[in-house]
């Protein structure tokens, strides 16, 4: 279709594409709803708990009664959506407006938005292609970009699902149990939709014209003279639109932090700003602390641990006494016991319960009585933690007098969550979480552990101070520990080259872009050393070196070819053209083959470099004075010196280019790219201070699997998570934010341990007041 776009005859046809979609997905719909049932039937049949197995004869149930009325205003929402008029934001949505108007925003809409965000990313996996052509081909039509609730947006059909399911009178968790069969049937219905109009589409003759020629695209470097920047396609394009929906900001901010009641309180620390979901949740975590200091500074009942005074002679001199007996008692228990068992376990806390029933008697002041009581509370609720190893347990009960003692010297324990000997006991706690008994007993993981309440016990009179040593000697340790692995250690050195590499690309494309700005070199010289050498340099400096042999000599013929192409006007610069030209042509093919550009397409791309070379023998091309070719090479002989230390751009990461720059088999490696999915700042942020060791259930094309964030690389451009049964994900920077913002990547753990052991304390507290004095 050749006629001008935005002329009514497009727009009936964009209108008539649109019809013929929503007409397809309705007719579809019984066939999903008939997956649903067939679920909920298959699941009737399997064994659970009491309460699962009721829960789902209460979805079976609730399917039966409403799922017709379900289908019915599906569709009458999916074909009212043709009709609809695009409408502002409003006023109750506006950021402007303040935080007291936003919050008219009721708790179920935000809910709604959360589910049809998490499903519509999920089948944007799986429609990626056929829906970004479906998408240019009616911006073609249409003449401008598809508003945030056109109903050919996945997250605009997965919207009305979530809400006519509510309408229908079934319930939010039904919806939350048949997830994944209902995710895995609207993606495939979807995809035949979305192909039937792509279709429909090339059967009316719309083709939209791509620029393919740029196979490298970065984000910092401008396009080159003549070669305009190419459009996102195939998935890169498709989430570019896929989270765009015509939403408020804070309501966008309300997702996310809705998202984060699920991540520890460890990683809440965000930007600031009254609207910050991550420090929202964080002052959410700092609200349980103040409700358990008023409950402990109580000046009627005469303790005052915000205010308390240093332990009495007595009460220190029983926890010296203690010290002692407890390395004799441990010593004497593992020689008894081949390995650690839950009775053991259940022995020691037993144990730790006497000691402070002990330490109570010895203690002179209320205040005392109070501080014994609540750390003793809070060692019980971590024994309890089954999830934790019997072995690591055994040792954490060790660690109850060195943190009684630092509670009593510093009450500020009771006040802030990044206390040393908080986080250190968070940090071992989170990494031990997804082992089990057999994996952990013997490792050295276990090991360190051990190491490290020993040095703590021997240095007791320290205070914090032994616990921030050896907290940031546990963090050294991990980021050893989880990458020594064989097949991990050898991903993360691949992962380095790679964000090694990019960044150089990057820098080298910037510096050679300075180097010729007032040059009248070719364009397509200028395009070559962009976007083709800079690879080629990068990827032989990451290989060798920047001052090897074979870099040196690809710098020099960067210099070379510049010369090369310009104009040749007397006969010595000719002759000395023909005398050099193989060499160099030589060079130029061993660097294409570095970067795996080999056969008809490095052929092509020296014929382009050769028809240039031959306008500058004729003198066809402009004169490039002597002194700035020179002073070009004197430059790129020392390029490292004139580069920065930060990375411009987005890097470049697939499966295929680490097989293709770095020549190894990367098939073991889930590669989880950017693909242009919008982001908050804030999730970026997040996703930058994720603790090294802590466990996720990671849900990635549909398969949900544990997996524990093992590594980062130096810029934090790239994250490794690493599973149990061996495979591993390497997983882009703002893909990793998407992931979190969308609920694909979840903390396993939803409180630090700690700050859950102090909720447990004050559940009991709040039960029994008087135990603080008893």
């Amino acid at each position: 279709m050749d006629i001008a776009p935005t002329t009514p005859a497009h727009r009936r046809l964009a209108t008539l594409a649109r019809q013929r979609f929503v007409d397809g997905m309705c007719a579809s719909l019984p066939a999903l709803d008939k997956q649903i049932h067939d679920f909920l039937t298959d699941l009737m049949g399997h064994t659970g708990t009491q309460r699962e197995m009721q829960q789902r004869r209460d979805a079976w149930l609730g399917h039966q009664a409403h799922h017709k009325t379900w289908v019915e205003r599906l569709g009458r929402a999916w074909r009212e959506s043709l009709v609809q008029r695009p409408v502002t934001t409003p006023a109750s949505l506006r950021s402007s407006e303040g935080i007291g108007a936003l919050e008219l925003v009721g708790d179920d809409v935000l809910e709604n938005k959360i589910i049809a965000s998490r499903i519509a990313l999920t089948v944007t996996e799986h429609v990626a292609a056929p829906f970004d052509a479906a998408r240019q081909r009616t911006q073609h039509l249409e003449a401008r970009e598809l508003i945030g609730s056109d109903i050919l947006r996945p997250e605009t059909l997965c919207l009305h699902l979530v809400e006519q399911w509510l309408e229908a009178g079934l319930e939010r968790e039904h919806l939350q149990l048949v997830l994944d069969p209902l995710q895995r049937g609207l993606a495939a219905l979807m995809l035949s939709q979305y192909q039937a109009l792509v279709k429909f589409y090339d059967d009316q003759g719309v083709v939209v014209q791509e620029d393919l020629r740029a196979r490298v695209r970065r984000a910092a470097s401008a396009p080159a003279t003549g070669s305009p920047a190419a459009p996102a396609t195939g998935q890169a394009g498709l989430a570019s639109q896929a989270l765009q929906q015509s939403r408020a900001q804070w309501a966008q901010q309300q997702t996310q932090f809705m998202h984060t009641r699920q991540a520890p309180t460890a990683f809440m620390s965000g930007p600031g700003g009254m609207a910050s979901p991550l420090v929202r949740a964080r002052q959410r975590a700092q609200g349980m602390m103040v409700q358990l200091r008023r409950l402990l500074t109580q000046p009627s009942t005469g303790y005052d641990m915000v205010q308390a005074p240093p332990a009495t002679a007595a009460l220190a001199h029983a926890l010296s006494a203690q010290r002692v007996q407890a390395d004799s008692y441990y010593s004497g228990m593992a020689t008894l016991v081949q390995d650690y068992s839950p009775q053991l376990v259940m022995q020691v806390a037993s144990e730790v319960r006497e000691r402070s029933a002990e330490f109570k008697k010895k203690a002179g002041t209320a205040s005392e009585k109070a501080i014994i009581e609540v750390v003793a509370l809070m060692f019980q609720s971590i024994l309890s933690e089954e999830r934790i190893p019997p072995s690591v347990r055994v040792w954490f009960a060790r660690l109850q007098v060195p943190v009684l003692r630092v509670a009593l010297a510093e009450p500020e324990f009771f006040n802030n969550l990044s206390h040393p000997a908080r986080q250190l006991i968070d940090r071992m706690g989170a990494c031990v979480l997804g082992f089990d008994a057999s994996a952990i007993s013997g490792s050295a993981l276990e090991a360190e552990i051990r190491r490290i309440v020993q040095v703590i016990e021997q240095y007791p009179e320290t205070g914090q101070r032994v616990f921030q040593l050896v907290h940031d000697e546990f963090e050294k340790f991990l980021a050893k520990y989880l990458t020594e692995k064989q097949g991990t250690a050898r991903i993360v050195s691949v992962a380095q080259q790679v964000e090694q590499r990019e960044t150089l690309a990057i820098q080298y494309t910037i510096e050679l872009r300075s180097m010729l700005k007032d040059m009248p070199v070719r364009d397509e010289i200028r395009e070559f050393l962009f976007k083709t050498w800079a690879e080629v340099l990068a990827m032989s400096a990451v290989r060798g070196g920047p001052q090897h042999a074979d870099t040196v000599a690809y710098k020099r013929a960067a210099a070379d070819l510049v010369w090369a192409a310009s104009a040749k006007p007397n006969r010595a610069d000719r002759a000395q053209v023909i005398q050099q030209l193989p060499a160099l042509l030589q060079s130029l093919r061993q660097g294409l083959v570095l970067i795996g550009v080999t056969g008809a397409e490095q052929d092509a791309q020296i014929k382009v470099l050769t028809n240039t070379l031959a306008d500058a023998f004729l003198s066809k091309t402009a004169v490039i004075p002597q002194a700035h070719i020179d002073a070009m090479a004197r430059r790129l002989a020392n390029l490292e010196d004139y580069i920065g230390d930060e990375a411009q751009g987005d890097l470049l990461l697939s499966a295929d280019n680490i097989e293709m720059l770095l020549g190894i088999d990367a098939s073991a490696i889930h590669v989880i790219a950017d693909n242009g999915a919008p982001v908050q700042d804030d999730m970026v942020t997040w996703a930058q201070q994720l603790p090294l060791g802590t466990w996720f259930t990671l849900d990635h094309n549909g398969a949900s699997t544990p997996v524990q964030y093992a590594w980062h690389s130096q810029r934090k451009q790239l994250h490794l998570f690493a599973a149990t049964d061996g495979s591993s994900y390497l997983v882009q920077l703002k893909r990793l934010a998407a992931y979190l913002q969308a609920g694909l990547l979840t903390a396993q753990e939803e409180e630090s341990l700690t700050l859950r052991a102090t909720r447990d304390a004050l559940t009991k507290l709040d039960a029994n007041p008087e135990r603080l004095l008893g």
